[in-house]
C-alpha cells in the first residue's frame, strides 16, 4: 500500500490540517502496537470503553505523523497530519470501500452463523493452488475486522475471501459496501446473536445483505431461507432431501456420494461429525461453481485439516513462554500474531520461528525484505526461519539463523539453546510447526483448564460500558486470578489500561511484580510482616486499623519514605476489616499532616449487593460510606478515590460508583442475574481425556467404598482428574457429569484424589478422546448451585498442578 494523503482526504470526507503530499503504507487502530510508524494513518477510534484520541501524543512521540481524528488538541497543530471527521469508524469503513474500489477480482463473501472462519480457511486452502488468495486473518469479521482485512490487498492477489459477522440490524449493509463479493457462501443459520434481531427471519435477511449484488448464491437449501432470498438472485444450492437443489448428497459414514446434472461423484472426507460435514459441503459447492473436476475435488477435500482459530499460550520448557500459531502463516495473521506476542511476552528476550510465507502477493524479495522491517519495529531478539525461501533470503535478517526443513531443524535442536524467552512459533501447515511445539511445550498433567483472553476483554469491555464517564476501574486477581492465573490475566489487563490490579495478600502482588507488571497494585489484606517487602516492590496497602496504621507508619519512617501511596478501609456493615466510625477521630490524628503516607483512596466493602431481598442493606452502607468518607476528606481537606461498588454492585447500584470501582468474578463470565449472564462469555474450560475405557457386567461396582453397583452391562471411562486437582467429592456419585461428544456422562462412584469414573454407555468416544469438566456446560454456576456453594469456590479450588492454556480466538 502506498497512497497520497490528498486523495484519501476526499474519499473520507475530511476537513484536512498538515502536509497534503504526505503517503502511507499502512493503518492502524492499535496505539500500543510496535508496528506503527512514520508512514502509518492512525484512526482513533471511539468507543463506550476507550478513545483513541487519548493517545495522539504519545504516537506523536514515536513518530505517528498521520491521524483520523474527530478533534485533536490546539497545541498539536501544524506538528502532524490530522483527518478531520465527524465519526472515525465510520472513516475506517469509508478508506476501506475507497481502497477495495482500485481492485478488480472475485471476491467470495462468507457469513451465517457457524462456520464461517473454518469455511474460509479451508476455501484458502483448496482454491490457494490456482489463486494468490487475500483473506480475512483468523476471525476479523466485524465492523472494525472487515475494513482492516480490507486493507490487506495487495496488486498481486487474484482471489479474496472475506468473512462478515454481524449482531444487530443494519450492520451487514456497511459491510456489504466493503466487502462487495461476486459469490456468496451463506453457512449454517444457528442461535448465535439472537438477541440483536427482533426474529430470526430478520437475522437471516440481515445476512442475506451481503449477497446483494453477488453473481451467485452458494448455500444449504432450506426453505425458511428461500423464502427470504431476494428475487433475481441466482442461487447454486445443496441438499441431503430436497430435491429441488442443485445438488443432490448423500453420506454414508466418511463417504459423501454427490450428483450434480453433469457428474456423479463419491467424496471421502477424513471426519463425520454433522457441522464438519456440512462446512465441508458448503466448499464442494464452491469447488463445483469454479468448475473443478470431480477428480480434484476427490482428492483435495480427503486432505481437509481441523482448523485452529486461536493463539494458545503454553508454558514451555526452561522457563519459556510459547505462543502457539504452528498451523497458518501469512503476512496479515503474522502482523495479528506479533502484537499478541508483545501483548502476552512474560520474558524480555522475544523470538519468532518462523515458516516460508505463502501467498502474500509480493514478489518473495519483496516479502522477506517487508517481513525482516516489521521485526525490526517489533524488536524481536531472535528469528528461526525455516523453508527455502526464507532461507534464500536470510539476508535481509540482522538476527536469523535458517534451515531449509524441519527435519532439519531438528537435527540441530538443542532444547538448552531455549530458556527464559517468549517464543512465537508460527508456520504453514506443511512445515508440520506442531511437531516444534510439542519438543518445546512443558510436559505436564493431562488435564488442562483453557482461559479464553478474547472473553476476559469482551466481559471487562461489557462492565465498562456501564461506567460512567471518568469512573476508574480496579480489577481483581487475587487468589491465582480466581483460579485463572494471575500473570496472564494481569498482563492482558494492562494491555487494557485498566487504573488498578486488586490482590489478596503482598507475596502475590510481589509475583505480579517479578513477573514484569509494572501497573499499580493494591494490596487488599496487608499482613504487618510484609510492610517492608511492600514498599520495596511499590505496592500500596489497604489499611484497615489504627493498629496497622502505626505499624506501617514506622515502617514508612524506616525506609525513610514520603507520601507513599495507602488506602483506607471503612466499615460500613460488613464487620469483616476496617475502620468504624468511631475510629475516625483517631485514624484523622494520627495521619493528619503526616508526611510519609498519602491517602490514594477510601473504600469499603459491600455485604449484599447481589442478593435483591437485602438492597435496603446494601443502600445503608452506601449512605454510610458516603457519610464516613465525607467526613474524612473534609477534615483531611484531600480528594482521593472513593470505592465501594464490586461486581454485582455495578450492575445493581449504578448511583454508588463515586471514582472507582471493583471489578472481580464478573470478568470471569459470572453474574448472579441470569438476564446479564448472557451478555458475558465463558472464560475458563476445564478439560482432560479418557484414560482408560472398560466394560463391566451388571453387581460389578466402580471406586472406592463400592458406591456404584452396575444393574446391567455398563461402560465405564476412567478420567485424570479428581479431588487433589479441585473437583468436589461431592460431585460425584452421579450428582454431576462430564460432557463427552456433545453428551452428558454421569460421574459414577466417589472421586478419587487423581480420578474420577464417569458412565459413557451408549456415548461414541474412545480412549483418548477429550472430556469437559466445565465450561459452558455444565457451567460453574449450575456445578456451584448442585454442591450448594458458590461459583468462587469452583473456580478458585482448581489445583496450580493443573496447566493453564491461554488462547486469544
Amino acid at each position: 500500500m502506498s497512497l497520497n494523503i490528498q486523495n484519501i482526504i476526499p474519499a473520507i470526507g475530511a476537513q484536512f490540517s498538515g502536509n497534503p503530499d504526505a503517503t502511507i503504507d499502512t493503518v492502524s487502530i492499535d496505539s500500543r502496537s510496535l508496528q506503527n510508524n512514520s508512514g502509518t494513518l492512525y484512526f482513533a477510534l471511539s468507543g463506550q470503553n476507550h478513545d483513541g484520541h487519548e493517545y495522539l501524543e504519545e504516537l506523536l512521540s514515536k513518530g505517528v505523523y498521520n491521524f483520523v481524528v474527530t478533534q485533536y488538541p490546539e497545541q498539536l497543530k501544524g506538528k502532524a497530519n490530522f483527518l478531520v471527521v465527524h465519526n472515525t469508524l465510520e472513516a475506517l469503513q469509508l478508506f476501506a470501500a475507497y481502497y477495495r474500489n482500485a481492485f478488480d477480482f472475485p471476491i467470495i463473501g462468507v457469513t451465517g452463523s457457524n462456520g464461517k472462519t473454518i469455511v474460509k480457511e479451508w476455501l484458502n486452502f483448496l482454491l490457494s493452488p490456482e489463486y494468490n488468495i487475500i483473506r480475512s486473518p483468523k476471525s476479523y469479521n466485524s465492523q472494525v475486522g472487515v475494513p482492516l482485512s480490507i486493507i490487506g490487498i495487495n496488486e498481486k492477489h487474484n482471489l479474496g475471501i472475506f468473512e462478515a459477522g454481524i449482531s444487530l440490524v443494519g450492520e451487514m449493509a456497511k459491510l456489504e459496501v466493503l466487502i462487495r463479493p461476486t459469490i456468496g457462501v451463506l453457512t449454517n443459520i444457528g442461535s448465535a446473536h439472537n438477541e440483536g434481531f427482533q426474529s430470526r427471519e430478520q437475522k437471516i435477511s440481515e445476512k442475506l445483505k451481503l449477497f446483494k449484488d453477488a453473481e451467485i448464491l452458494i448455500y444449504a437449501k432450506n426453505p425458511e431461507v428461500d423464502a427470504l432470498i431476494p428475487a433475481g438472485t441466482k442461487t447454486w444450492s445443496w441438499s441431503f432431501t430436497d430435491p429441488n437443489a442443485d445438488v443432490q448428497i448423500s453420506q454414508k459414514g466418511t463417504q459423501l456420494h454427490i450428483h450434480t446434472s453433469q457428474h456423479t461423484f463419491t467424496v471421502t472426507l477424513p471426519f463425520q461429525d454433522s457441522s464438519s460435514v456440512e462446512n465441508a459441503i458448503t466448499c464442494l459447492m464452491v469447488l463445483l461453481y469454479f468448475g473443478y473436476s470431480p477428480a480434484v475435488i476427490q482428492e483435495r477435500l480427503q486432505l481437509l485439516y481441523p482448523v485452529e482459530m486461536r493463539l494458545k499460550v503454553k508454558n514451555g520448557i526452561n522457563n519459556t513462554t510459547l505462543i502457539d500459531d504452528s498451523y497458518n502463516s501469512d503476512y496479515q495473521s503474522l502482523k495479528i500474531a506479533l502484537d499478541f506476542l508483545e501483548n502476552q511476552k512474560q520474558h524480555q528476550k522475544k523470538t519468532v520461528i518462523l515458516s516460508d510465507i505463502f501467498q502474500s502477493g509480493w514478489s518473495n524479495p519483496t516479502l522477506y525484505e517487508t517481513v525482516a522491517a516489521l521485526f525490526s519495529s517489533n524488536q524481536i531478539d531472535r528469528i528461526i526461519g525455516i523453508g527455502d525461501q526464507i532461507t534464500t533470503h536470510a539476508h535481509y535478517f540482522s538476527n536469523i539463523t535458517t534451515y531449509a526443513t524441519t527435519a532439519d531443524f531438528f537435527e540441530a535442536y538443542d532444547p538448552l539453546d531455549f530458556e527464559n524467552e517468549t517464543i512465537l512459533i508460527k508456520g504453514a501447515r506443511p512445515f508440520h510447526f506442531e511437531e516444534i511445539v510439542f519438543r518445546l511445550e512443558e510436559k505436564t498433567h493431562e488435564t488442562v483448564l483453557e482461559i479464553n483472553l478474547n472473553a476476559i476483554s469482551h466481559n471487562l469491555n461489557f462492565f465498562k460500558s456501564k461506567l460512567q464517564p471518568g469512573i476508574k476501574l480496579m480489577v481483581m486477581v487475587k487468589a491465582f486470578g480466581y483460579g485463572s492465573g494471575s500473570f496472564e490475566i494481569a498482563r492482558l489487563l494492562e494491555y487494557h489500561k485498566v487504573d488498578y490490579l486488586g490482590v489478596a495478600f503482598a507475596d502475590e502482588g510481589i509475583a505480579l511484580r517479578n513477573a514484569g507488571i509494572t501497573m499499580p497494585i493494591m494490596i487488599m489484606n496487608p499482613e504487618t510482616p510484609s510492610f517492608s517487602a511492600i514498599i520495596n516492590f511499590g505496592l500500596e496497602p489497604e489499611i484497615y486499623s489504627v493498629k496497622e496504621l502505626h505499624a506501617f507508619l514506622r515502617v514508612a519512617a524506616q525506609h525513610n519514605v514520603s507520601d507513599y501511596p495507602i488506602h483506607i478501609k471503612l466499615d460500613t456493615g460488613m464487620h469483616r476489616l476496617g475502620f468504624e466510625a468511631k475510629d475516625l477521630d483517631t485514624l484523622i490524628a494520627v495521619i493528619k499532616d503526616n508526611p510519609r503516607v498519602s491517602i490514594k483512596s477510601v473504600l469499603s466493602h459491600l455485604a449484599t449487593s447481589d442478593e435483591p431481598e437485602q438492597r435496603d442493606f446494601t443502600l445503608s452502607q452506601i449512605a454510610r460510606f458516603d457519610l464516613l468518607s465525607s467526613q474524612l476528606l473534609s477534615a483531611l481537606h484531600i480528594q482521593p478515590l472513593r470505592h465501594i461498588l464490586n461486581t454485582s454492585g455495578i450492575s445493581n447500584f449504578p448511583h454508588g460508583q463515586y471514582d472507582m470501582v471493583r471489578l472481580g468474578i464478573g470478568l470471569y463470565g459470572v453474574s448472579n442475574d441470569e438476564n446479564e449472564t448472557k451478555y458475558l462469555e465463558n472464560v475458563g474450560t476445564l478439560k482432560s481425556v479418557i484414560s482408560q475405557i472398560r466394560t463391566i457386567e451388571a453387581g460389578e461396582s466402580v471406586g472406592y467404598g463400592r458406591k456404584f453397583i452396575a444393574s446391567a452391562t455398563t461402560v465405564i471411562a476412567t478420567i485424570p482428574i479428581g479431588y487433589a486437582d479441585g473437583i468436589r467429592r461431592s460431585w460425584g456419585n452421579e450428582v454431576g457429569y462430564l460432557i463427552v461428544n456433545h453428551q452428558k456422562a454421569p460421574i459414577v462412584g466417589n472421586i478419587c484424589m487423581d480420578m474420577l469414573m464417569i458412565n459413557i454407555t451408549g456415548i461414541a468416544c474412545h480412549e483418548g478422546d477429550t472430556v469437559t469438566i466445565f465450561g459452558e456446560n455444565p457451567s460453574v454456576t449450575i456445578m456451584a448451585k448442585a454442591l450448594g456453594t458458590i461459583p468462587y469456590e469452583i473456580l478458585t479450588s482448581i489445583s496450580q498442578r493443573v496447566k493453564r492454556v491461554f488462547y486469544r480466538e
